[in-house]
This record gives C-alpha cells, sequence and structure tokens, in this order.
C-alpha cells in the first residue's frame, strides 16, 4: 500500500488527463476551433452588407458561407460541452475511487474524529467543485478569455475608436461583474443554510415530538420554523435582486459603446473618422462584436468564484487524503469488494480455500483448546494506556487470556470495554504498551490473516449489499460453499436460508430475516472463516428472552473449541458455568 501514500488531487487529475489523452486533446481542439470559428460569422456578414450596399450582390455563396460557419460554431460547441461533461465525469470517478480507497485504509482513530457529515462532503460537494473545476472553470476560463482577446484584436483591426473605448469600457464592467457576483454568491451561501435548517427542522420535530409536547413548546418550534424560511426568503430576494440589477446594466453600457461609435462616425470630423470611421458592413460586424464580447466578461466573474472554490475543495481533498492509514494496510493489499473464484490468484499469490485451511492445522492450536499447554497466553494486555484526545480510558491495564478460556469483561459504563474489543481488532493502536493477539501486535496483523485469527459478533447485523452468501462471506474468495453452509448449519439457519426462494443467492433485504435470525446470521458470518478467538459485543443485549435463548444456543455450538471473549454479562452464565472467567475492567 505504500504506492498509495503520495496520492493528492493533483496526482489524481494528472493520471485522468493522461488516461484519457484523446479526450483532453479533442477538448483543447474544440475549444480552440469553436473560438477561431466564431470569430469569422460577423465578418463575413460585413462583407454581404458592403456589397449590397455597393450594389454588387450577385450570388448567395458568401451568405452560404456565412450559415455553414454559424452552424460549425454551433457543431464545436456543442462538441466541447459534451467532451467536458465526459471529462468531468471521468474526473469525478477518479476522485471518489480514490476516496473510497483512502476511506477504508483509515485507522479508527481517526476516523473517529472525523465528523460524518464532513467526511461525506468530501465524496459529494467538494468532487463536484472540482469536477466544475474543469467544466466550467479553467477550460471555460481559458475559452472566454482566449474569445475576449480575439475579439478585441478583431475590433482592434476594424476600429481603433472602439477599441480604445473598450479599454476603457471593459475592466469598468468586469469589476462592476465581479461585485454582483459576490454578493450574489453571499446570499446563494446564506440561502442554502437557511434551506438545510428548514430542511433539518422537520425531522428534528418529529424525533423530539413527545419533547415538545410535555413541555408546551409548540409554538416555538413553529416559530423557529417560520424564521428559518424568511431568512431563505429573504436570501432568495437578494439573489433575484442583484440579477434583475445586472442585467439591464450590462445592456445599457452595450447600448452605450454602440451608440457612442455610431455617433462618433457620423461626426464629420476627420480626425474623429480617422478613428472611428467605418463602412456600414463594417459597423454591423463590429456591433455584432461589441454583442459578443460582454458574455464572455460576465463568464469570467462566475468562472473565477468557480475556481475558488474549487481550489477550497482540492484543499479539503488533499487534506483528508493525507490522513493516517492504518498501519498494516502499508504490509498487506486489502481483498477486493467482489467475488472471485477460489484458486484464483491475485496480486501475485494464490489464496485458496485449501491453503487457508492448512495454516489453521499448523498455526491453530494456539489459541483453539485441543488439550495442549497454557503457558503461552493467546490474547495479552501488556501495560496498555489508551485514551481519546486528553480523556485517558486505559490506564497500564495488563491480563492474559488462555487457550479455550472463556472471558467475560466487566465493569461499569465507560470503563472501557468496547475500547479493549478496538484495540484487540486493531482499529486504535495504543498509546503506550502491547495488545497482543497469539504474540503479534493486533494492529500490525495484516487484513488477509483477521478473519482466521478472531471472528466478531456485534450488537447487530450489519447487512452489505449483496445476497445471503455475501453475508457470510463478505466476498472473501477463501471461504467456500461448503464453509458457508457448514456456518449456517452450525448456527441453526441452514434450513431456513434454503426456504427462502432463491436459498444462498437471495438477495438481502431486511425483512427476510428476524432480528434474532439477522444475530445468527452474524455469528456465521464471524465463524465461516475458522476463527481462533471469538469476540462477542454485547450480542444479546437488542433480543428478547425467547430470541436470546435461540442464539445463546447457536452460540454454545460455534464457541465449542474456541478462545471467547464478552463483554455480555448473560451470554456465559447461561453456557460456560464453571468455565467462566469475569475480568473487572
Amino acid at each position: 500500500m505504500s504506492g498509495k501514500k503520495n496520492i493528492s488531487a493533483a496526482s489524481i487529475i494528472g493520471k485522468t488527463v493522461t488516461r484519457e489523452k484523446w479526450l483532453s486533446i479533442g477538448i483543447v481542439l474544440t475549444v480552440t476551433g469553436a473560438v477561431a470559428i466564431s470569430l469569422l460569422p460577423p465578418l463575413v456578414l460585413g462583407k454581404i452588407i458592403d456589397r449590397i450596399a455597393g450594389g454588387n450582390f450577385s450570388g448567395f455563396s458568401m451568405a452560404a458561407e456565412y450559415f455553414l460557419l454559424i452552424f460549425l460554431t454551433g457543431a464545436l460547441e456543442s462538441l466541447r460541452e459534451s467532451f467536458l461533461t465526459v471529462f468531468g465525469q471521468k474526473m469525478t470517478h477518479a476522485f471518489r475511487s480514490e476516496l473510497s480507497d483512502k476511506l477504508v485504509r483509515l485507522s479508527a482513530d481517526t476516523l473517529n474524529k472525523e465528523e460524518p457529515g464532513a467526511v461525506v462532503s468530501r465524496f459529494v460537494g467538494d468532487v463536484d467543485t472540482v469536477e466544475a473545476l474543469f467544466t466550467s472553470g479553467i477550460i471555460s476560463m481559458f475559452a472566454d478569455a482566449c474569445r475576449v482577446v480575439s475579439i478585441f484584436a478583431v475590433i482592434w483591426f476594424q476600429n481603433r475608436g472602439l477599441a480604445l473605448l473598450l479599454i476603457i469600457l471593459i475592466p469598468v464592467i468586469f469589476v462592476f461583474t465581479r461585485i454582483v457576483q459576490k454578493r450574489m454568491l453571499t446570499a446563494q451561501l446564506a440561502n442554502r443554510v437557511a434551506v438545510s435548517r428548514v430542511t433539518n427542522h422537520v425531522p428534528e420535530t418529529i424525533r423530539c415530538i413527545r419533547t415538545i409536547h410535555t413541555l408546551g413548546k409548540e409554538t416555538y418550534m413553529e416559530k423557529r420554523y417560520d424564521d428559518y424560511i424568511g431568512e431563505s426568503y429573504s436570501a432568495i430576494e437578494k439573489t433575484n435582486f442583484y440579477d434583475a440589477v445586472y442585467s439591464p446594466v450590462i445592456l445599457f453600457l452595450n447600448a452605450v459603446a454602440v451608440a457612442a461609435v455610431m455617433l462618433l462616425a457620423a461626426s464629420g470630423n476627420a480626425k474623429v473618422l480617422a478613428l472611428f470611421g467605418m463602412s456600414v458592413g463594417t459597423s454591423v460586424a463590429v456591433i455584432n462584436y461589441i454583442s459578443q464580447v460582454f458574455s464572455p466578461i460576465e463568464n469570467l466573474g462566475m468562472e473565477i468564484q468557480t475556481i475558488q472554490s474549487a481550489v477550497a475543495g482540492v484543499y479539503r481533498i488533499n487534506e483528508f487524503l493525507a490522513k493516517t492509514e492504518r498501519e498494516n494496510m502499508k504490509e498487506t493489499m486489502p481483498d477486493h469488494a467482489g467475488k472471485s473464484e477460489p484458486g484464483k490468484e491475485k496480486d501475485g499469490e494464490t489464496d485458496t480455500g485449501d491453503k487457508r485451511k492448512e495454516k489453521k492445522n499448523t498455526e491453530g492450536e494456539t489459541c483453539m483448546d485441543h488439550g495442549g499447554s497454557k503457558e503461552e497466553p493467546c490474547v495479552e494486555f501488556k501495560n496498555i494506556t489508551f485514551g481519546y484526545d486528553d480523556h485517558v480510558v486505559l490506564k497500564n491495564l495488563s491480563f492474559a487470556i488462555y487457550p479455550g478460556e472463556q472471558v467475560t469483561l466487566t465493569g461499569r459504563t465507560g470503563a472501557g470495554k468496547s475500547t479493549i474489543f478496538k484495540l484487540l481488532l486493531g482499529l486504535y493502536r495504543p498509546n503506550s504498551g502491547e495488545a497482543l493477539i497469539e504474540g503479534e501486535e493486533a494492529y500490525r496483523i495484516p487484513d488477509r490473516e483477521k478473519r482466521t485469527k478472531f471472528g466478531y459478533v456485534e450488537q447487530s447485523f450489519h447487512m452489505v449489499p449483496g445476497t445471503v452468501r455475501d453475508q457470510i462471506t463478505l466476498f472473501d474468495a477463501a471461504i467456500g460453499d461448503a464453509e458457508v453452509q457448514a456456518a449456517a448449519e452450525l448456527v441453526g439457519l441452514h434450513e431456513t436460508i434454503m426456504g427462502l426462494d432463491q436459498g444462498y443467492d437471495t438477495l438481502c433485504k431486511p425483512e427476510i430475516f428476524s432480528q434474532g435470525q439477522w444475530q445468527l446470521l452474524s455469528i456465521a458470518r464471524a465463524v465461516a472463516g475458522e476463527p481462533r478467538i471469538l469476540l462477542l459485543d454485547e450480542i444479546t443485549a437488542n433480543l428478547d428472552a425467547d430470541t436470546e435463548e435461540m442464539v445463546l444456543r447457536a452460540l454454545k455450538s460455534a464457541s465449542e473449541g474456541r478462545t471467547v471473549i464478552s463483554i455480555s454479562h448473560r451470554v456465559y452464565q447461561r453456557d460456560a458455568g464453571e468455565r467462566i472467567r469475569y475480568l473487572e475492567i
């Protein structure tokens, strides 16, 4: 995983451009072609008018040329937009793919410090701004800047006086555009905040409706909702006002420029005519160019705003990509989230179910109860100290658990029982000390070895997209159909699964199993990899008495010959009897 260390927004963009080189070339050609050809129709139109005014227009070839140029300009503009759309989608895919890869490589400690909404915003809002950086930012800005410069160059050769007038007028228009756009952006951001508050108010009201009724806060909630709507309405009014003011001002300046040229051209003064004099056809062409130059100037202001927003998005993406990864991710490649046949080569090596079994037979003596020696612990905490930021949860904690033992962790709420599990799972790294599984530090265990070392059962089942088989295998190609069925039979779920429309190939939906059956499936998932240790995190906490009894029977079978560590007080009081050991935390 070391090859992923230096991933940044710039490298993702560079790879995408290189990978899509023909698309990139197509964008450059269509942009430059559209700008170049868009300059020609006004010139051709001017010549046509001059010939008509001189009585020399005798054919329609120039008219056909004019309409052909109009068509080519529109076609190239359309092709450019199509290329930009495809390129933007490619860029979006590349960024979200890299962010997804980064997400699964992040340490639990890093993710624990992240707000879920902030992480989601990287995938949605920030990536969208990067897409806009190209589709309506840099590339569009380049096209509009070329169009402005090209039009100005043509006007300079056609009418020097008008060119000098535009030198004065264009900066004024640009500054005015930027002022209006900044105020519109502020109003739009305020509207977003207000709309977000309005959107969140309804589910918040529903969630807290009993408290609202109990405390008599109906009027307060209604007023707060009205305030949010009022803020949104005020922001929209400001946006509409600036939009309404801007267009008439631009049209007025356009008209002023055209009127000034026409008046000066008709003045009759020789010196003025030297600067502003022109034929009727040239006048039409110049007026056409003046109309064209204002639109890209307006666009440039928006594009600068887009680029500024995108730069902020790029900064946040780079910040996310630079976050600390799990240490063992640098030692092994993660399993691909897709099914493949057992025995197929992956990343230069063959990982078959047979190999896994062979490995378990040679190494499995350490934490499974085969009547061997208990001299070496299979789980050991050595002077562990761990905390979240400045809050210390565990301090100098030491204990040992031996093969075949069934241990229940006890202690008050907040004592650190769940934290111990997270340390054993390798999700967290101790601040000091060692959390060892079979003599190896837990956070250093490669991902490909984890399912053979421990199985983890949580309070509730977390479903993944896919079939019933996928829920058990978690797309691990080393777990074949035989292992899947054996795991389901062990927990007493095989007959239920076979009763489904497509058996193990049935697509999972929440309604196909009861709550207790989902928990049985969770146990089947944990034991499918034939782990030597079971970690049970309050697995009966959300179950009724009858369902709990069913789960406990399945758990008794699954625990046979394994080292079991549980946070639940209830599980092994029923099943383990004299073998139970309580560990006060």
